[in-house]
Parts: C-alpha cells; structure tokens; sequence
C-alpha cells in the first residue's frame, strides 16, 4: 500500500528516517514528505498557510494508484484530516501519531511564538513537561539542529471541512504523551476538544508511552505500530 508519512511542526521527510524502512520491509511504498516552506531554513515562508500543506499532499494522493494510508505526526494529523476531508474516497486509513482530528474552525496550535512570518523551534521550557520524555539531550541537539521554521500561519490557520464522508475512513490514534483511556474519557464527557475525534466511526487506539517525537524517541516501536495499524496487503 501507498503510505504518506506527513511531519509534524519544524520537520521534513527526514525525521522519518527510521521508520520508513520499517514499513518498506512490510512491503509497503513509503512516501515521507516535505512540506511547502519546510524545505530548507533560507525557504521562502511567506504566504504558506495550512491549506498550502493539506494542498500539496492532495496533490502526492492523485499522482498515486489505489487507497492510500496516511500517516500525521502532531500537527502533520491536521493536514491528514484535510486530506481525508478532501479525497475521502481515496483514503483507507489515517494513523495519528500523537494527534488527532481538528474539527472545522480550529487551528493546530496558535499560541507559539511567531517571528516575522514564521514560527522557530521555540526553546524547550515553551513544551510540557510531558512532551519532552525520552528525549535526552543528544536527541535535543539533533532535533535542533534539523528543525526548520514553520510557516506562521499554517499553526494559526482555522481549518475548514466540508465533507463528512470523512467520519467513514478508519483511523488508529498511536496516543504517546498520555494513555489512550484519557481520549476516550473526554470523549464521554463531551470535551470540545475532541469533538472531531468523536464523530469518526471506526477508530482504534494504540499506547506507546513516551515524549511528543516518537519517531526520534522510540522509532522502532512507533514502525511496528504504524505497520500494524495499516490495512492488510492485498
């Protein structure tokens, strides 16, 4: 199967170095991506906003054959959930790797720190305390050292849905920085932040305790999750 890896804020296709090849032993055709404005710290970041993102994976879906898997780490669920809003007809499943679906009019994340038309790595004290497990300081130093401003706008821009066949595609929630069961009791009790998640018909969670990056932290468990959550080859 055709397996989009979409990366969360300040990543490219990169980050999902030891993951791909977890998948492509599975047999599966493994397309991590950059998206626009995250192609190198000189790219040109102006005018890039969140339908910019979800755009340029719409675009990798129509030049593919068959169903495609998607995969969004952190604010990468978003742009999925834009895919899937756009071409649900396409989509056999979306796994979020600590994320989950925004409902129309949210935006991912706009209380980071902007400068000029782009959002920087922040310094760590910005993260909890919870994001940051396992992620020693060797791993700091090299996700620093790879990050890449994000386009500003793509974390404050409100997201817009339209089409409901979305609540169709199956989805599997790989939950790292808390457990499973504390999405589910949210859901129970109506929390607005999860309202979108709430609404998908067949969802499925999977548990791998550790920091927001699972993907630096624990990349071999995260391969496995992910190859386990993806629809059987056909």
């Amino acid at each position: 199967m055709d397996v989009i890896l979409i990366p969360g804020f300040w990543l490219d296709a990169s980050s999902w170095g030891q993951v791909t090849p977890l998948l492509e032993e599975q047999g599966h055709r493994v397309h991590p991506v950059t998206l626009p404005g995250l192609e190198s710290v000189d790219a040109d970041r102006s005018g890039i906003g969140l339908a910019d993102h979800i755009a340029a994976v719409v675009d990798l879906v129509d030049r593919l054959d068959g169903p495609v898997a998607l995969v969004g780490h952190s604010g990468g669920g978003a742009v999925a959930h834009g895919v899937v809003d756009a071409r649900p007809d396409r989509i056999a499943k979306v796994i979020y790797v600590d994320a989950g679906p925004p409902a129309d009019g949210d935006a991912i994340n706009d209380e980071l720190p902007v400068v000029g038309d782009e959002v920087p790595l922040p310094d760590w004290a910005v993260f909890e305390d919870a994001d940051l497990v396992d992620l020693d300081d060797d791993l700091r130093a090299e996700f620093r050292e790879r990050a890449v401003p994000l386009p500003a706008a793509v974390a404050s821009d409100p997201i817009r849905l339209v089409d409901e066949r979305r609540y169709d595609v199956p989805i599997t929630i790989i939950a790292c920085e808390f457990p499973s069961a504390l999405l589910v009791e949210a859901i129970t009790g109506g929390q607005p932040w999860v309202r979108e998640l709430g609404r998908i018909r067949q969802v499925e969670y999977v548990d791998l305790p550790t920091g927001h990056w699972p993907q630096f932290t624990k990349p071999v468990q995260l391969g496995q999750a992910i190859a386990a959550a993806l629809p059987a080859l056909g």
